[in-house]
């Protein structure tokens, strides 16, 4: 039906050249690899194909006259020994870690398990046909043209990051037409990049769009997973995000999005796949081959070796597979221009094998490259593994995710005693923890919220978790939550909690977006969204994720979330290129920082040991280089304290955002703090003074 040559070993997938297609697919201890073509539905093999050539441990074929849209996937041959961690099995119908597209889902029966399921220790591998069960890989059309697509390469320190999700963020939007909602395309229409803009959000960051499954005990309740963890293939957009343009949609999105200055962050999960630990199905990896694209236990290889908590560890200290990373990681830039990632559990893509190694092959390969060194690269810098926790751990240039700032500062508004130190270092951008390999201030991405856990909404309303739509007993998620919910547990119509709720929100999104690193908001927090007190909702691909766009009962936050987002970007104190030392500025013989107590004094010792204090003055930018200074008063205690100012600097200073407000900016006759003079500063708020000089003269 085609004519057959030998072709090349690289590229490796499936690559078009005009006239016919080469296929490549890299397995070191196969003994022979057949390519399946199918027909247009998937439904029917219509030939299979002995891949010819080895080359360098490359199996490869040229296929003379296939064209774009041809579906196909392979079978791989080798010995079936689990005790040697080899686990092939033709019978099995394998996804090509290289597709760029994928058409179907996977349909959960017995025939995808490459053993038979009377017991997995069994020698002999399982027989039946999985194809019928299996998604199809696609050979892609690369003649889609960019134009004068330009990414905004927007500096970090001046980066607003949105953490979002291609459906929850567009299903309920009441402007995006009924039949584009959930998709790539839905994303980029400009009613919902028009409120992206109106926010001041200069980075979106996509929960994982790489083509991933529904496991199976979730299908099974009923359930999906909706937050995309179980990665499939590296190169394919998730096809159920696909609308009526395919994958142009989503490259349109991207285009559209960095039209209106907005940058792409792709969350990325390189650490782990779908396929699970040794029970679990044989999809991809496992079958091409085993021993090689997992990390096996040293002493059994029958098991892996898991620092993931999902059964199973991406082997990336393997060269072939840190190979394929990196093609993934350059093929998303390249070919969808996004601008950065976020690696899921960083920590285990830096073990070089087993220990996390600042200098891992992973992190030099990414630092040397020449696509990935100029876009944006954040660790999640965390596993279950040993020595997994790695904050402040990984190197130039990259960011991570600072889940200190989250606990401390949802702490410290909770009223929780000893916060203050803490509270210092976070708000500065954690010097302690960042400075020593090297980096800045924005090294810090610092949130409240992210979309594991509650809801900024849910952390003011809940005190426990409330998972059971969740089908686990409640039992998911964590309890390490630090919420409060001023009184009542979930809904309620008091006035004063509501007030309370709304108030402890204002002040949590305050020292967010007045903190020096860079700030991540979660989907929706801007307009109180909630999830009904559910913080673990991976599974819940309905209106308990989904971003409700109309009123949550609090209409004046989207305002004070736009004013506080302003401020941030218009003033440089904001948004410091190096960290805040405490030294004298040469200029006005001022420090960059001072930390002042409500006694009309600088923090002693004493203060700072001092674990009831909950009140605390940072007055910030005297070596600002727009020249504006800044005082920002923060009072967690449930009464009222005055704030005294000392005689001596004579300074000024008016009041210009106030938690105490519903919009957040003072208008009128704003209040006037003079050096020497006091502030009734109410029980939790935060008041922001800007400098004025010609007030300390009135």
């Amino acid at each position: 039906m085609f004519r057959i040559d030998d072709g090349s070993p690289a590229p490796l997938g499936a690559t078009f050249d005009g006239r016919g297609v080469n296929f490549a697919l890299f397995s070191a201890n196969a003994t022979g690899v057949e390519l399946c073509l199918f027909d247009p539905k998937g439904n029917r093999e219509i030939e299979r194909v002995p891949l010819p050539r080895r080359t360098d441990q490359v199996w490869h074929v040229y296929v003379d006259g296939l064209v774009p849209g041809q579906l196909y996937g392979y079978r791989v041959h080798g010995p079936y020994d689990p005790r040697r961690g080899h686990r092939f099995n033709p019978h099995k119908l394998l996804i090509d870690p290289y597709a760029r597209q994928l058409y179907g889902r996977v349909r959960w029966h017995e025939a995808l398990f490459g053993y038979r399921m009377a017991g997995e220790r069994s020698r002999t591998p399982d027989r039946r046909d999985s194809a019928p069960s299996m998604p199809k890989c696609i050979v892609e059309d690369p003649s889609h043209r960019w134009g004068d697509d330009r990414p905004p390469h927007r500096p970090a320190p001046d980066s607003i990051v949105y953490e979002a999700h291609v459906k929850g963020l567009t299903q309920l939007h009441p402007e995006v037409p009924q039949a584009m909602r959930g998709t790539y395309d839905a994303l980029g229409h400009p009613a919902v990049i028009e409120h992206l803009v109106r926010l001041g959000i200069t980075a979106i960051e996509l929960l994982p769009i790489h083509a991933f499954v529904d496991d199976r005990f979730l299908v099974e309740k009923g359930l999906r997973n909706y937050w995309g963890y179980s990665t499939l293939a590296y190169f394919a957009p998730e096809p159920r995000y696909l609308g009526n343009a395919g994958t142009a949609g989503l490259k349109s999105a991207v285009r559209a999005l960095h039209d209106a200055g907005i940058e792409v962050i792709l969350d990325v999960v390189y650490n782990h796949t779908c396929e699970g630990n040794h029970l679990g199905p044989t999809l991809s990896f496992r079958g091409i081959d085993n021993a090689v694209y997992y990390k096996l236990s040293p002493d059994d290889p029958r098991f892996y070796w898991d620092s993931t908590g999902t059964g199973n560890t991406l082997n990336v200290s393997h060269p072939r597979v840190l190979q394929m990373v990196m093609d993934s990681l350059r093929h998303w830039v390249e070919h969808y221009h996004v601008d950065g990632f976020r690696f899921d559990l960083a920590s285990t893509l830096a073990r070089d094998p087993h220990d996390f190694a600042p200098r891992a092959a992973f992190l030099q390969a990414c630092a040397q490259d020449p696509v990935l060194s100029r876009v944006k690269l954040i660790a999640e810098p965390w596993d279950i593994g040993p020595g997994g926790y790695q904050v402040g751990g990984f190197p130039i240039p990259w960011g991570e995710w600072n889940d200190q700032f989250r606990d401390t500062t949802r702490g410290f508004w909770r009223g929780d005693p000893g916060q203050l130190p803490k509270l210092t270092q976070v708000m500065t951008g954690s010097r302690e923890i960042f400075e020593p390999s090297g980096r800045s201030p924005w090294a810090s991405v610092n949130f409240v919220t992210a979309h594991d856990g509650f809801t900024l909404q849910d952390l003011v309303s809940y005190n426990e978790r409330h998972n059971e739509a969740n089908g686990e007993n409640n039992k998911d998620g964590h309890n390490h939550n630090l919420s409060w919910n001023a009184g009542v547990e979930g809904p309620t119509d008091d006035p004063e909690i509501l007030e309370l709720r709304r108030r402890q929100k204002r002040n949590m999104m305050a020292s967010l977006l007045l903190s020096q690193g860079v700030p991540m908001l979660l989907m929706g927090d801007e307009l109180s969204r909630t999830q009904g007190g559910n913080n673990n909702a991976y599974a819940q691909d309905n209106e308990i994720s989904w971003l409700n766009w109309r009123d949550q009962g609090d209409p004046e936050f989207l305002g004070f979330v736009q004013a506080l987002i302003g401020l941030r970007r218009r003033y440089d104190a904001f948004r410091r290129r190096d960290f805040l030392s405490g030294k004298t500025v040469p200029r006005n013989g001022l420090k960059d920082v001072y930390w002042l107590a409500p006694e009309g004094r600088e923090m002693t010792e004493g203060d700072w040991g001092d674990g009831l204090r909950r009140t605390l003055g940072m007055q910030l930018g005297n070596d600002a280089p727009d020249g504006q200074r800044f005082l920002i008063l923060l009072n967690a205690a449930p009464d009222p304290v005055e704030f005294h100012l000392a005689p001596e600097p004579r300074d000024g200073w008016l009041a210009v955002f106030d938690t105490r407000l519903p919009g957040g900016l003072v208008r009128g006759t704003p209040a006037t703090l003079n050096s020497g003079g006091t502030f009734p500063l109410d029980a939790r708020s935060l008041v922001l003074f800007q400098h004025a000089p010609a007030a300390a003269r009135t």
